[in-house]
């Protein structure tokens, strides 16, 4: 995709230079750098969604349906048109495309990234919700393929707190609020060598499904 460090510099040098909101740097950097789509998501208060459904099943934490997907690609420009065209909306991910999710609960994410680190493995970006999820960005296709993967490791049967995010879903992204419980923040902040491409779901899960059984006992 040709994205430099120097890219990364120049988004947030602009959007300093030119008053723009962190939320619209955040999203240059997701759709500019790292070849991410991006969904204005609702916001909520005292329980009340921002999409104006009262019977919301999700207030706070999901797209808004009437705001157009920001594309992968878009510029600060871009992306600074698009979002004031929605003030205040979240930030939110649509998994499928170019990552899918692995979650699992933040302290055995925490633990399990530690490991993961230390023995040298490849992992992509990781974010904690404030409701006490760890999201582990993996290449696409790891929400299908996670259950023949954790049967052919051997944790088929094991009642684990691991769960795959694929196409259909959308995640709350850095900096922005979840269901006005907290800001969203990054555990393993996107770089070029992993955002770009992560790594393949296979590499990671044996460490996660280990951590999330541990964690049980």
């Amino acid at each position: 995709m040709g994205f430099t460090i120097g890219g990364i510099r120049e988004i947030r040098s602009g959007s300093r230079r030119r008053g723009r909101s962190s939320e619209c740097t955040a999203v240059a950097e997701f759709t500019g750098l790292w070849g991410w789509d991006v969904a204005p998501g609702a916001r909520t208060a005292a329980g009340t969604c921002s999409c104006g459904r009262a019977d919301c099943p999700a207030p706070g934490a999901h797209p808004l349906d009437f705001a157009p997907v920001v594309p992968a690609g878009a510029t600060l420009d871009e992306v600074t048109q698009a979002w004031g065209e929605f003030p205040g909306a979240a930030v939110m991910l649509p998994v499928g495309r170019a990552f899918d999710i692995i979650e699992v609960a933040e302290p055995a994410g925490r633990r399990a990234l530690v490991r993961l680190e230390r023995m040298g493995l490849p992992v992509g970006p990781v974010a904690a919700t404030p409701d006490g999820r760890a999201h582990f960005f993996v290449a696409p296709g790891a929400a299908a393929e996670l259950p023949e993967l954790l049967y052919r490791m051997g944790w088929d049967d094991a009642a684990l707190d691991l769960h795959g995010l694929g196409p259909g879903t959308c995640i709350t992204a850095p900096p922005s609020d979840r269901a006005g419980l907290g800001p969203v923040h990054w555990l393993r902040s996107p770089a070029l060598d992993s955002a770009t491409k992560p790594p393949a779901a296979r590499l990671l899960l044996g460490t996660l499904a280990y951590v999330a059984h541990r964690s049980r006992a």
